[in-house]
């Protein structure tokens, strides 16, 4: 018997891709049209070709702030994954302190971008600041506007506090999917609380983790309102993540062309990473259809 296909539910979905054309697409064509040619002002451009591009690829700015910018993603990953993990396998499984735990892991996330940047940034201050009064009485030598070590620091732990909650709620929701079977089969053989983790626990969670990764690392690698506010890129450039770069690039400088030629190859380093990310995804899902 041959299977009838109902195509009218892309009539629900038409208005959505309309919505996502007009936000997304048309200003993506603006940029690119930016980045392939010049203007003096008054509205009258002139083409420039991959003069801007090519301008970007040798230019020792851009890099310094993707070093700093795959840097400061590697530390982030490094850090908040296997905390989040280590919380999530922590967290009660059962009873009145779920809910409980679930809340207060999830009101960090809650927090607007750049209300957790001012927050820190009065956490940190020396004169005001709880963290900065605190250390500097206890003799140390702490101020994130002078000291490179002390902005990085901060910046690093601010998106630490803000964002390893939401590791542990995908690495929770993974955990409390895994039938109580396997556990019970562990709990016969003997088997120790790192081998139920290393061989139940760790491959059920592999697909959620992934995904978390992936969200990670975007928004990381996106970062913009938390590390702004609190530094504002200093002191000097030594926080000038990639994104800050480009705002500075393109309305403190006024440089469009390179600014445009900037972010086109910023997004295609994010989703060329993304793509990657999604590929070891299925494969890992695959592997688990075996």
């Amino acid at each position: 018997m041959e299977k009838t296909v109902n195509q009218k539910a892309w009539f629900l979905v038409l208005p959505v891709l309309l919505l996502v054309a007009f936000s997304a697409v048309v200003p993506l064509m603006t940029v690119v049209n930016y980045s392939v040619q010049d203007t003096f002002g008054n509205n009258q451009f002139f083409w420039a070709g991959l003069e801007w591009f090519e301008e970007m690829l040798h230019s020792e700015r851009m890099w310094d702030a993707l070093t700093r910018q795959l840097f400061f993603s590697g530390v982030i990953l490094a850090i908040e994954v296997p905390l989040g993990v280590i919380v999530a396998l922590n967290m009660p499984k059962k009873g009145f302190w779920v809910s409980v735990c679930l809340v207060l892991m999830s009101l960090p996330l809650l927090i607007p971008w750049n209300v957790v940047g001012t927050i820190w940034q009065i956490f940190g201050r020396v004169d005001i600041g709880l963290l900065g009064y605190t250390l500097d009485k206890l003799g140390v030598d702490y101020n994130y506007t002078q000291d490179v070590l002390a902005a990085w620091i901060t910046v690093v732990v601010m998106d630490v506090w803000h964002w390893t909650s939401l590791v542990a709620l995908l690495a929770y929701a993974g955990l409390k999917s895994i039938p109580d079977a396997y556990y019970q089969a562990a709990k016969i053989d003997q088997a120790s609380r790192w081998k139920v983790f290393r061989y139940i626990e760790l491959p059920k969670i592999m697909g959620v983790l992934m995904i978390a990764i992936l969200l990670r690392f975007m928004d990381s690698f996106m970062i913009y309102t938390e590390p702004f506010v609190v530094t504002g890129g200093g002191p000097g450039n030594a926080t000038t993540l990639l994104s800050i770069d480009l705002v500075k690039m393109a309305l403190g400088q006024f440089d469009l062309g390179p600014a445009a030629a900037f972010s086109l190859m910023y997004f295609l380093t994010i989703l060329l990473i993304s793509w990657v990310f999604y590929t070891v995804m299925v494969n890992l899902e695959k592997q688990e259809g075996l």
